[in-house]
């Protein structure tokens, strides 16, 4: 998946994503986006008795994306066969939903990308209401 850009702006949709989902998961200042190899940057955190900076990657990243679900709180919902659909909600609340393009009998690489991707549509919502 590449990194889609803000027609207009240049900013990257992706970028601000993750800064918004990053804010809601480690706060203001437990982060920060730097240039990664292979990609056109990312979110990059210090872990508790760490030195070195770790990779976080929710929109890619399965473990990243389930961490974050559950920091949050979200209920996550899948309804890839029936719908082609994931949503998140937390407090009954649906914050976020990303369709996969495809409702077929079994669940595709598709699916898991669209579940990452709404888990981090709704942690950046998070992140947005926290910063008003």
């Amino acid at each position: 998946m590449g990194m889609a850009t803000n027609n207009g702006t240049g900013m990257s949709i992706d970028r601000e994503l993750l800064e918004l989902a990053a804010q809601a998961y480690f706060g203001a200042d437990g982060f920060e986006w730097n240039a990664c190899a292979g990609s056109a940057g990312c979110i990059q955190f210090i872990p508790p008795g760490r030195r070195g900076y770790v990779n976080w990657e929710p929109l890619t990243d399965d473990g990243d994306a389930l961490r974050l679900a559950v920091k949050l709180q979200l209920t996550v919902c899948n309804e890839h066969v029936s719908a082609g659909v994931a949503y998140c909600t937390q407090d009954d609340i649906t914050l976020a939903e990303e369709r996969s393009g495809s409702n077929e009998t079994k669940v595709i690489d598709a699916d898991f990308a669209a579940t990452r991707r709404a888990i981090t549509l709704a942690a950046a919502e998070i992140g947005r209401m926290e910063s008003r």
